[in-house]
């Protein structure tokens, strides 16, 4: 089961959000909180807090809907930092001219997803029946370029005079 919350037009840019989140994917979820707790970015409480709010949403659905959740389980599956609406703004410059600068917003996403006993991620069971998981497909070598040249592998005979 995944466990989703989301934060919407924070005053922050998506690149700087990204290198906190590049930190908690794939921890468990205390390991996640004590690496925020401990990151000097100013987006690292912001995070905690929808790290927070994301294992609330657990917790009720947990309660709610009757599932069995283990909280020791849950890690971080994936967190995104998306871009929101950019705010124009103008900067005086000399001679009476002004520059343009933008002030970015960025929309993150964070998915908690319970591990199983062996560490694996535990997939959700539809109608009885396991989902079906998509074999791994072998890589082909590219094909040739349309109008290149084959050299031919035949030998030619030449006639000797």
């Amino acid at each position: 089961m995944e466990f989703r919350a989301e934060m919407r037009y924070l005053r922050v840019s998506p690149q700087k959000a990204r290198l906190v989140l590049e930190l908690i994917k794939g921890r468990r979820v205390e390991e996640a909180r004590n690496t925020l707790a401990f990151t000097k970015k100013r987006v690292a409480a912001h995070v905690g807090k929808l790290l927070q709010s994301a294992l609330d949403n657990a917790n009720f659905l947990a309660t709610e809907k009757g599932i069995d959740v283990e909280i020791d389980n849950l890690y971080v599956k994936s967190a995104i930092a998306n871009e929101g609406p950019r705010m124009k703004r103008i900067r005086p410059a000399p001679q009476g001219r002004a520059y343009r600068y933008q002030r970015r917003i960025a929309h993150i996403v964070l998915v908690l997803a319970e591990r199983g006993k062996n560490g694996e991620g535990v997939a959700n069971v539809v109608g009885g029946e396991a989902a079906a998981v998509p074999a791994r497909v072998k890589r082909r070598t590219p094909a040739a370029k349309v109008g290149s040249k084959k050299v031919s592998s035949k030998k030619v005979k030449v006639a000797a005079k």
